[in-house]
């Protein structure tokens, strides 16, 4: 566990004082002399050189220079640009001074915070304190020596220690929590985590965070004429579920007064792809096919904390997309929760099966202020973006300019795409309504296209993340696998809301 304490002096720890690229850092009269060699400073991100304390009044046993890079504030830029630049250079070294106390193996240390010019403490101390949460994070649960996340106390050392800072450092690591924890769970394998497990972790959750939990198994699917997420669903001996969590929010007139806002996730737990298969090299991490639902577990378990003024239900679409006598076929035709028919063109296109269903329960049940669903929805957007971003669409363009906003203050960015009705018609079926693929042109956007015939005119949003769920491990914030895409930027979204 990380224990921050924010202060205007050092606690007699080990001190560790991240060195920039150049620039004379304010603190550099602390050192009394030690290095008297400039040459002795770290020279490259990451770098450490360890001082020893001699005098007799100086205060911390030990100091680490750590090598931060270029200050992240952009001299010449102004406004979001500089703010989004420099959050995630404060965050990127937290994750570095994490790195540090992990591998110095200390439980104490003093962190004294570089300023930049145009981030006020308050943003500068909650986005460290974030990176540093969120690497301090380590995966390997299954290991017969079993990694863990730090148990460290971090003095956070800056010229502002008002109560919102104190806030924000709290938010901060609230909100990395929350990343963690979706981490967490998307690093689980199928044999562990199923539809039925993410609905028990789900329940768990509720009743320590203090939410409402609605959970439908293929029963109450089945009443409800769910055909996408039980077509899906059935092929598992592992039968789908459809998650509600409710955050009562607290608005003008009282808590839950307020149309809510409503965020949905795709947690396919296991994708084979169906009878359209995956090859051997694509199958091969799709137990992260359910990343967009544990995103959406994390929102929610960081609300008790970030408290947003408003209703806030949280829908988890989950099932296990596998080949069997039950599982459907290509060229099959379903029937959808809203009336609508599907042609199926492939089995592989399951996200937006499962994803339309949830559409349409949500709002039937809540009449939402607005819709924002994520998924690893197709491969299409990792060619686009890359693993830099996610792909955004929808129909209103002042919700999507929100969430890219959201998106840069967070550090988990999108990027917009286009929807036109030319997309819309590459999903028209000549045998039924619509067609699950529009084929391998624009694969993300006639996905999303699709998704459009089930939101009707309520404020919508989709994000695919299909390149930004899971990584190779090459930001100081993360390591390899599960990143917690979506929370940070959902959360942030939620935490400036107005209307």
């Amino acid at each position: 566990m990380v224990r921050f304490t924010i202060a205007e002096q050092t606690s007699g720890s080990t001190l560790i004082l991240p060195v920039t690229s150049g620039g004379r850092q304010r603190w550099m009269a602390t050192l009394d002399g030690l290095v008297p060699d400039r040459s002795l400073f770290p020279k490259s991100l990451g770098e450490r050189v360890t001082i020893c304390a001699t005098k007799p009044s100086r205060r911390n046993p030990r100091v680490v220079l750590l090598g931060v890079g270029e200050a992240g504030d952009k001299r010449k830029a102004g406004g979001e640009e500089a703010s989004a630049a420099g959050g995630r250079w404060y965050r990127e070294m937290g994750g570095r001074v994490a790195a540090a106390v992990r591998s110095l193996e200390l439980d104490g240390v003093d962190v004294v915070l570089p300023v930049l010019a145009k981030i006020e403490s308050e943003r500068a101390v909650g986005c460290f304190c974030e990176g540093f949460e969120l690497g301090s994070f380590r995966a390997g649960r299954h290991k017969s020596k079993r990694a863990s996340g730090l148990s460290v106390r971090v003095n956070v050392v800056c010229d502002e220690v008002e109560a919102k800072v104190r806030r924000a450092a709290k938010a901060g690591q609230a909100v990395a929590a929350a990343a963690n924890y979706t981490r967490q769970i998307s690093h689980e394998p199928a044999n562990i985590v199923n539809p039925a497990a993410l609905a028990r972790a789900a329940r768990s959750l509720a009743k320590s965070a203090g939410l409402k939990c609605t959970v439908l198994d293929e029963r109450g699917m089945a009443r409800l004429k769910m055909g996408g997420l039980l077509a899906v669903g059935t092929s598992s001996a592992s039968m789908p579920r459809l998650i509600v969590l409710e955050f009562g929010g607290r608005g003008r007139g009282g808590a839950g007064s307020d149309k809510p806002v409503v965020l949905i996730g795709k947690a396919v737990t296991f994708d084979t792809g169906g009878y359209s298969i995956k090859d051997k090299n694509s199958i091969v991490g799709m137990k992260y096919d359910k990343c967009g639902g544990t995103a959406v577990l994390g929102v929610m378990k960081s609300l008790s904390v970030i408290r947003p003024g408003r209703r806030v239900v949280g829908i988890i679409a989950a099932a296990e997309n596998m080949i069997s006598s039950r599982a459907y076929r290509p060229s099959d035709v379903i029937t959808m929760m809203s009336g609508q028919t599907v042609e199926i063109i492939s089995t592989d296109a399951e996200g937006r099966m499962v994803l339309a269903d949830a559409l349409t329960y949500a709002l039937k049940k809540y009449r939402p202020a607005c819709v924002i669903d994520l998924a690893t929805l197709t491969g299409a957007c990792v060619v686009a973006l890359g693993s830099w971003c996610a792909g955004a669409l929808g129909n209103d363009p002042r919700l999507l300019e929100r969430v890219r906003a959201a998106g840069e203050r967070s550090g988990e960015r999108v990027w917009p795409l286009p929807l036109w009705d030319e997309h819309k018609k590459a999903v028209e079926s000549h045998i039924a309504d619509v067609k699950n693929t529009g084929g391998r042109e624009a694969g993300t956007l006639t996905a999303a296209a699709f998704l459009s015939h089930f939101v009707g005119d309520i404020p919508w949003i989709h994000l695919d993340i299909a390149g930004t769920a899971w990584t190779k491990g090459r930001d100081p914030t993360q390591v390899k696998g599960a990143t917690g895409f979506g929370v940070r930027l959902l959360v942030e979204l939620l935490r400036s809301w107005r209307s």
